[in-house]
């Protein structure tokens, strides 16, 4: 990937249904090529949901360089949710609409609150934001998520023993 991160696209891409038109629950999980040299190899994942009836969505991920600015990598917050990853198109991995979806948002919201690497960061082998990802749906399995094997440090959860 060529180019400035800091001018790369953040835009959506327009995957997620406007919130404002549709009602209904919404969880998506998105992958998109890492930034500079890594994207040669690796993808970037994260969650984002929508309960029914919300105007918005909010987005979980972790970020690496959140630790530089002695911040959590893990965050959760109202974001775009099919946000370009510093110019790289997100692929819509899993997704989940309607019914039963805002139980399965708790169980998400469960799942990020007990993340045991809200602070640690490390590219490979983990934590990283595929390990998050991974950690989300090994607790959540209605969530029936599988990660393609791009998704490096997505196995770094099974070193974890609760």
């Amino acid at each position: 990937m060529a180019g400035d991160w800091r001018t790369a696209s953040r835009d959506s891409a327009g995957i997620a249904p406007d919130p404002n038109t549709h009602a209904e629950a919404v969880v998506h999980v998105y992958g998109a090529d890492a930034w500079g040299w890594r994207g040669w190899f690796a993808i970037h994942t994260w969650i984002a949901a929508k309960r029914s009836g919300q105007d918005h969505y909010k987005v979980y991920d972790v970020v690496g360089w959140r630790q530089y600015r002695n911040q959590p990598v893990m965050a959760k917050a109202q974001d775009i949710p099919d946000r370009y990853w510093f110019g790289a198109q997100p692929q819509l991995i899993k997704e989940h609409r309607g019914e039963g979806v805002d139980l399965m948002i708790d169980a998400i919201e469960q799942a990020v609150d007990t993340y045991p690497w809200k602070y640690e960061y490390r590219a490979f082998p983990g934590p990283n934001s595929n390990t998050f990802v991974a950690w989300v749906g090994e607790r959540v399995p209605q969530l029936e998520l599988e990660l393609p094997f791009t998704a490096i440090g997505s196995g770094y959860v099974s070193r974890y023993q609760d």
